[in-house]
């Protein structure tokens, strides 16, 4: 149970993330001028759908994991690989809709998604050592 314990802790950290992230994007399109209603959906949608999809690969990789642990470790790479093309298909769905639809910008609808590794990069920056 440690572990899924940690998945939720770092999925908030990833939340706290994504959500500075929006506010600063929101901030830049605003000086450029472009801020507009599809901004504010693109990057709340990038936003839930960056944050749903760390946490459900986080929760993949720990099924998997503890597979592995009782030696089916084909099984948990099976889960990982499905699970993969499965959320990013999902993923790719709902923003082609959307932006083909123009309900939401594109590139609002995106920054969020890429930001992920980011935010956890920057967050071992501040873990405290030995600790969690």
């Amino acid at each position: 149970m440690d572990s899924r314990k940690e998945v939720f802790q770092t999925t908030g950290i990833v939340l706290v993330g994504e959500i500075i992230v929006y506010v600063l994007m929101i901030g830049v399109f605003a000086l450029a001028g472009y801020l507009d209603g599809t901004v504010w959906l693109g990057g709340a949608v990038g936003v839930l759908l960056s944050v749903a999809n760390f946490f459900l690969m986080a929760l993949n990789a720990d099924v998997a994991a503890d597979r592995a642990v009782q030696q089916d470790v084909a099984s948990g790479k099976k889960l990982m690989t499905s699970s993969y093309i499965l959320r990013l298909a999902v993923i790719f769905g709902i923003l082609l809709l959307l932006v083909k639809s123009g309900r939401c910008n594109a590139i609002a609808s995106i920054v969020p998604l890429a930001m992920v590794r980011w935010i956890l990069t920057v967050a071992e920056f501040f873990r405290k050592k030995g600790g969690a």
